[in-house]
This record gives structure tokens, C-alpha cells and sequence, in this order.
């Protein structure tokens, strides 16, 4: 179990690699604003004009995301902050709604899209939650639905909470939200300030999971397998509910016992009958990945691998391979998961679905079995 002391001191706290903070002039009188900065410290501030970004001098985009990483940018979001999750109509999508708090991460993953997705290279994350908050007051007034709100999809949702504390505003709102469930995804174990809080069992605890090896050898100052699990039981202590997403599932030497590795000390470490959900789902990403990715971590060899272009616009893994990963991490799952917890495919097909063992139907079902899967957990 980690100690109390080190929840927010980490060592692989990701927030602990900020080298300066740059802040929008318009923002930097904002409570939030003063806040962030009041627990940054003894890191550098520099104000800078609205609607400019940070300047290094760190050369071509990619090889400037390593100290873009190194650089955090308090801005306001000018866009919308409330969206749903980006999906296609070609694959089974599980109705997720993106709550957009900023934008990159602090940890280096060598699959991660965003380094395509994105076009500069700055770590930015938004100050301006009043409008985020009046975002989320007018989804739940408007719409008599069940939201699950996630804001891992273009950052981490906790890797920069030693700073921000963001974590405790969207808990503290989401606690009487019975018409919704907040998911925070991380691969940090900077949860320091979830602890004490009124949840009201509204917010799901995440984390990604991979095989030893690709954790080890593909994920730069992310927490360890065994941190992360030992955050989850904290976590689950705390009363809340928990996540966890294979995604993405990789093809590599020893894949097979990598998995059964991971999934095994998952299954002995936390409380099953406190999952909410388990996502599996195989690599895929946009092609202009792989040169960046590679560019930028040059010993890296799963890119290698033969694949093929997804009705996505995504490269993904031949239909036979990705069944074959998905086949034999449901067996190990499906021996030890609770029978509460939803178990399902990220962006698959409903013919993947059916070919790795899913009744007929399940596919469509996604979205309803999902709000189950917290209900249950009530």
C-alpha cells in the first residue's frame, strides 16, 4: 500500500516534471489560476499576451513535444468543454461523453495519438471552470438521459492533479449528479485529493493497463503496474468505484503471458466487486503516428508489425490477430471477473463482438449495459 505521505509526492508524480508554468494574461487573476500557482510553488511563472502560445525555441514539431511535456500552459478553453467521445458509425461506440480539461500529458507513452492528433506540442490545461461547471449544469438540465463523462480523452485525468486539484471540484459536483457517473482514467497514482471526499459513489476511479513489458519499455513516467493497483485498493477503501482499460492491446514477444501476468495480480490485488466496467481494446492509431512515434523513439519496434487501414481511417491489426489477442484476454478475464462488472470492446465491430464469443445483440446493447454496470454497483 503507498503511504499516505506520498499520494501527491510521488516520485513518477507526472506533475513533478513541470520545469515553468505560462499563464493567459486574462486568466491569471482567476481564483482557480491562483490557486493552481499557490501549490506550484518554487516553479517559474511567466505571464504571456492572450491568444499567443509559450515560446522555447524547441524546434520542429515533433522532436518539441518532449519539452513541450516539460511546460504547462494555464489557458482558457475557448471551445466547448462538454462533447461526446469522438467515435464512428463503423464501430460499436459506447455513448462516452468527453469532459475536455485540457489538452497532452505530462507522461510519454509511445502509442499515444495524441501526439498525432494534436498540433503543438504544449501542455495546456483550462482554468476557466465556471464555464466548464455551466456546461455540465446545462447537459443535466436539458437532456433526461444517463451521462458517463470521462475526461481522459485528450489528457490524463489525474496526472497533473497534484497541481490543479481538479479532481476534488468535479467529485464535489458529480456527487448528487444521480443521472450520471464520472470516469477519471489515469496511469498516475496522483490521488491525494480524492481522499475525504463526499462522492456520493458518483466517480469512477481508472486505469490503464498493459503487459509488463510494454509498461516497462513503452510508457515514460507513468506510475508501475503494481502502484497503480495499489492506488486502486486506496481508492476502493474510499468507496469508490473502479475501471480498468486493456487498451491498447499489444502484439509482442510474450504478449500471452504478459497479459495473464497483469491480469492475474489485477485479480489479486483489487476487489472485484468493486469494477465497474473492463475495456479491451487492440492498437490502433492514425497513420501520421507511426513517423512521430518513431521519430521520436527510435528502438520502439511494435510499429513494425503488418497492418491495415480501418474503416476509421486507422490503422489496426488484421482481423485474425486481433481476435486472437481479444480471445485469450476474455478467457482470463472471464475466469475471475465478477459477475457484475461489464466486460466489452472499444471501437470493434459487432462482427469482432460475435466472433469472440458475445451473444448476439451485446454489441448494440454497449451504452445500456454500461449505465447497468453502475447501478449495480449502487
Amino acid at each position: 500500500m503507498l503511504k499516505k505521505k506520498d499520494y501527491n509526492r510521488h516520485p513518477y508524480d507526472p506533475a513533478s516534471h513541470i520545469r515553468k508554468i505560462f499563464v493567459a494574461q486574462s486568466c491569471r487573476d482567476l481564483p482557480y489560476t491562483k490557486e493552481i500557482l499557490g501549490r506550484a510553488k518554487e516553479i517559474p511563472v511567466e505571464v504571456i499576451k492572450d491568444r499567443t502560445v509559450p515560446s522555447l525555441n524547441a524546434g520542429p514539431y515533433p522532436r518539441s513535444l518532449a519539452l513541450g511535456k516539460q511546460n504547462l500552459f494555464l489557458c482558457e478553453n475557448r471551445g466547448s468543454f462538454f462533447k461526446p467521445c469522438p467515435g464512428t458509425r463503423e464501430y460499436c461506440c459506447c455513448d462516452y461523453q468527453v469532459l475536455n480539461i485540457g489538452m497532452n500529458c505530462p507522461m510519454d507513452c509511445v502509442y499515444c495519438i495524441l501526439q498525432a492528433y494534436l498540433n503543438n506540442p504544449w501542455l495546456s490545461f483550462f482554468v476557466n471552470i465556471n464555464d466548464l461547471i455551466a456546461e455540465l449544469d446545462l447537459a443535466f438540465a436539458s437532456q433526461n438521459q444517463f451521462w458517463r463523462i470521462g475526461t481522459g480523452e485528450f489528457t490524463d485525468s489525474l496526472a497533473l492533479d497534484s497541481l490543479t486539484g481538479l479532481s476534488k471540484n468535479l467529485v464535489h459536483y458529480m456527487a448528487d449528479k444521480q443521472k450520471g457517473v464520472l470516469e477519471l482514467k489515469t496511469k498516475s497514482v496522483s490521488i491525494g485529493h480524492l481522499e475525504n471526499l463526499d462522492h456520493g459513489g458518483r466517480t469512477i476511479i481508472a486505469w490503464s493497463l498493459n503487459s509488463p513489458t510494454i509498461m516497462k519499455g513503452e510508457e515514460f513516467r507513468t506510475a508501475s503496474l503494481d502502484e497503480r493497483l495499489a492506488a486502486a485498493v486506496q481508492c476502493a477503501d474510499w468507496g469508490y468505484k473502479l475501471a480498468f482499460h486493456f487498451d491498447p492491446i499489444i502484439f509482442h514477444p510474450g504478449w500471452r503471458e504478459g497479459y495473464a501476468e497483469t491480469i492475474n495480480k489485477l485479480f489479486n490485488t483489487v476487489p472485484a466487486d468493486r469494477i465497474a466496467w473492463i475495456s479491451l481494446g487492440a492498437l490502433r492509431f492514425l497513420p501520421a503516428l507511426r513517423p512521430t512515434a518513431l521519430t521520436r523513439f527510435p528502438n520502439s519496434s511494435f510499429f513494425h508489425e503488418e497492418f491495415i487501414m480501418g474503416l476509421d481511417g486507422k490503422y489496426r491489426y488484421f482481423r485474425s490477430l486481433r481476435v486472437e489477442l481479444y480471445k485469450h484476454l476474455l478467457h482470463l478475464l472471464r475466469k475471475r471477473v465478477h459477475p457484475s462488472t461489464c466486460v466489452y470492446f472499444c471501437m470493434e465491430s459487432e462482427e469482432i463482438w460475435r466472433e469472440c464469443g458475445f451473444e448476439a445483440g451485446e454489441a448494440n446493447n454497449l451504452p445500456l449495459a454500461l449505465d447497468a454496470a453502475v447501478a449495480k454497483l449502487d
